[in-house]
C-alpha cells in the first residue's frame, strides 16, 4: 500500500477486515454446502474479471471504480448471491478480485480493494434476497422471486456506491458533499437490469437444464457490453479529435487559452436551460470548444502581434469562421456544431460576419455559442483590463440583446447563472501557466477574440478592431 495515503490504507484495511468477517462463517458450513457452485462461479467470475475490454452498461465510474468492470460480470456475482449462503457468496468473489488487473501504482491495495468491495456487496444483497425470500429458489416461480431480487440487486448497487464513495474521499481526497454525487443514480438501472439476468442464471442452474443452460444467459450480456464498448470507443475517439484541435489553437493563441473549455461549459448551461436533448447539448458543448478552431488558418504574427490591427488584418482574421468552417467540414460527428463554428460571429441585425445573416437566419447553435463567447470574454481577466464580475457582465449581454445576440439566448445564460453560478477560474493548467501579466505585450495585444460586449457596442477599450467587430 506504499504511495496511499493513511486514510486510503486504513480504508482498505478496514474493508478488507469486514469482508473477512463476512466470509468467516463458510468455516461451519458442511459438506451440504453448495461448495461446487460456489466453485464454478468464483472461476467464471475471476474469467471475466481478466477480461476487461468490455465496459459496463452505464458509463465508466471515475478513478477506475469497479463500476468499470465488464458487462458480465455482475450478473455472475448476483447469480451467486441468488444461489449461496451470504458467506459463500462473498467468498466466490473473493478471487476475482485479487486476480484482476490492476495499475502498477499500489498494486496490492487496488486487489485487495477490487476483491473486499464485491465481497462486502455481495454478502449484504444475498442477506436481503434471503431475508425478502427464504424458499424462493427452492421452488421457482418468476413472479414470487422479481422482488426480491430487484431489493437484492439495488443492495449490491448501494453497497458499491457507498464503498466507491468512501475511497474517493480517502484515495483521492474528494470532497465529502461531491464523493458520492451521481454514483447510485448513474449505475442502478444497469445493476438491476444484471439482477434479473443473474435470476435467470440462477433458476436456470437450478433447473433440470443445469449449469450449462445457465451460461447462455451471459451470451446476450456479452455482446451488450460488447456494443457498449465499441460506444465508448468511438466517443472517446471523438473527445481525442476535439482535444488535439483544441491544444492545436491554444499553442498558437496561447493569449486565450482555456477560453473555447469555457465557452463550451456555458454555452451547455445555456442549452440545458433551453431544455435540449442530451445529444444536441454534447454537439453544442463540441460546438462550443471549437467555435475559434479557424485561428489555425489565420497568421500567427497576426494573433499576437502587438499593436492594433490594420483593416486589412482584420480581414484575414475576420475570415477564421470560414476556416473554422472548412477545418471541420468531415467530422461528421460534429453535426451542427459546425454551423455554429462558421456563424458565431453573426448579429442579430446584420452587422457580423461572415455573411452578415440576420435574426433567426442565424443557426440556433450560432446563436448560443455567441452569448457564451462574449460572456466568457467578459469575465475573464486580460492584460488590458480585469475580469468584470457576472452580475455586470450579464447586463452588458442584456443591453446588447435583440440587435447583436439572441435574447432567448441571453435569458437563458442569465436564469442558469442564477441557478448554478459561475467559475471562471476553473480553466486548463496552461491558463494558469500563463497568468495575466501579458509579459510587456501590453494594451496593443488585444485582439477581436479578447474584446468585450461593451467594446463592440460603444469601442469602450479604444481598439478600432474591437469597436467594429464582435469578441473574436
Amino acid at each position: 500500500m506504499r504511495g496511499l495515503p493513511t486514510a486510503a490504507r486504513g480504508y482498505i484495511g478496514c474493508a478488507a477486515l469486514a469482508a473477512a468477517l463476512c466470509t468467516a462463517p463458510v468455516l461451519r458450513l458442511g459438506a451440504g454446502a453448495p461448495w461446487s457452485s460456489a466453485l464454478a462461479l468464483a472461476v467464471l467470475y475471476a474469467m471475466s474479471e481478466r477480461i476487461r475490454g468490455c465496459p459496463l452498461p452505464g458509463g465508466r465510474a471515475p478513478h477506475g471504480t469497479r463500476y468499470a468492470g465488464p458487462g458480465w460480470a455482475d450478473p455472475v456475482l448476483l447469480a451467486g448471491v441468488f444461489l449461496l449462503p451470504p458467506a459463500l457468496a462473498a467468498l466466490a468473489a473473493v478471487p476475482g478480485g485479487l486476480l484482476a488487473p490492476a495499475a502498477a501504482r499500489s498494486a496490492a491495495a487496488r486487489r485487495l480493494w477490487h476483491a473486499a468491495e464485491p465481497a462486502l456487496a455481495c454478502c449484504a444483497a444475498a442477506e436481503v434476497f434471503r431475508a425478502l425470500g427464504p424458499q424462493a429458489l427452492a421452488a421457482p416461480r418468476f413472479p414470487v422471486l422479481l422482488l426480491p431480487a430487484a431489493a437484492a440487486a439495488a443492495t449490491f448497487c448501494a453497497v458499491l456506491a457507498a464503498l466507491d464513495g468512501g475511497v474517493l474521499v480517502a484515495a483521492e481526497r474528494h470532497p465529502p458533499r461531491t464523493a458520492w454525487r451521481g454514483l447510485l443514480t448513474r449505475s442502478l438501472g444497469p445493476h438491476l437490469v444484471h439482477g434479473l439476468a443473474g435470476l435467470m442464471m440462477a433458476v436456470l442452474w437450478r433447473s433440470a437444464y443445469g449449469p450449462p443452460a445457465a451460461l447462455l444467459v451471459l451470451l446476450p450480456m456479452c455482446l451488450s457490453a460488447w456494443v457498449f464498448d465499441r460506444y465508448h470507443r468511438e466517443r472517446a475517439a471523438h473527445q481525442a479529435t476535439i482535444r488535439a484541435l483544441v491544444q492545436a489553437v491554444d499553442i498558437k493563441d496561447r493569449y486565450t487559452r482555456g477560453h473555447s473549455e469555457r465557452v463550451g461549459r456555458a454555452s451547455v448551461m445555456i442549452a440545458r436551460e433551453l431544455g435540449m436533448p442530451d445529444d444536441r447539448t454534447e454537439v453544442l458543448r463540441f460546438a462550443g470548444i471549437l467555435h475559434d478552431v479557424g485561428k489555425l488558418g489565420v497568421p500567427t504574427r497576426l494573433l499576437r502581434k502587438d499593436g492594433p490591427l490594420t483593416p486589412e488584418e482584420r480581414r484575414v482574421i475576420e475570415l477564421h469562421p470560414e476556416y473554422g468552417h472548412e477545418i471541420v467540414r468531415g467530422i461528421g460527428f460534429l453535426g451542427e456544431a459546425r454551423a455554429a463554428i462558421l456563424h458565431h460571429h453573426e448579429r442579430l441585425d446584420g452587422r457580423g460576419y461572415p455573411y452578415g445573416l440576420r435574426g433567426h437566419q442565424i443557426p440556433e447553435f450560432a446563436r448560443v455559442v455567441a452569448v457564451a463567447d462574449a460572456f466568457d470574454a467578459m469575465t475573464s481577466t486580460r492584460s488590458y483590463r480585469r475580469a468584470r464580475p457576472v452580475p455586470a457582465a450579464v447586463a452588458e449581454l442584456r443591453k446588447c440583446a435583440g440587435a447583436q445576440f439572441d435574447p432567448r439566448m441571453v435569458r437563458a445564460l442569465a436564469a442558469a447563472l442564477d441557478r448554478y453560478g459561475w467559475q471562471p477560474d476553473l480553466v486548463t493548467a496552461a491558463d494558469a501557466e500563463q497568468g495575466v501579466a501579458g509579459h510587456g505585450s501590453g494594451r496593443g495585444n488585444v485582439t477581436p477574440d479578447a474584446a468585450d460586449a461593451t467594446a463592440v457596442r460603444e469601442g469602450a477599450d479604444g481598439t478600432p478592431e474591437a469597436a467594429r467587430g464582435g469578441a473574436r
